[in-house]
């Protein structure tokens, strides 16, 4: 069906009303990461991923690190900003 994107993103969004409204924080990686625009295998301004592949599996690559090592000060961050 050609609404199944959409169906999919709104239930997405209806999900996280109730999250939201009990406290629930959006944190992403900021653009300013250079590695986002380095990695081949994973890794999105919505946050720390990677993709094996489907035959030989990939590793961990350095930049997929800096990603997760970005992404992980700003959450602490984020959090020491609202204890």
């Amino acid at each position: 069906s050609t609404l199944f994107p959409y169906t999919t993103l709104f239930r997405s969004l209806t999900m996280m009303v109730p999250l939201l409204h009990h406290g629930m924080v959006l944190c992403g990686v900021p653009y300013s990461e250079s590695a986002l625009n380095e990695t081949s295998a994973g890794g999105t301004p919505y946050g720390p991923s990677h993709w094996a592949g489907t035959g030989e599996p990939q590793s961990v690559n350095d930049h997929e690190k800096a990603i997760c090592q970005t992404f992980g000060e700003r959450l602490a961050r984020i959090a020491m900003k609202l204890r």
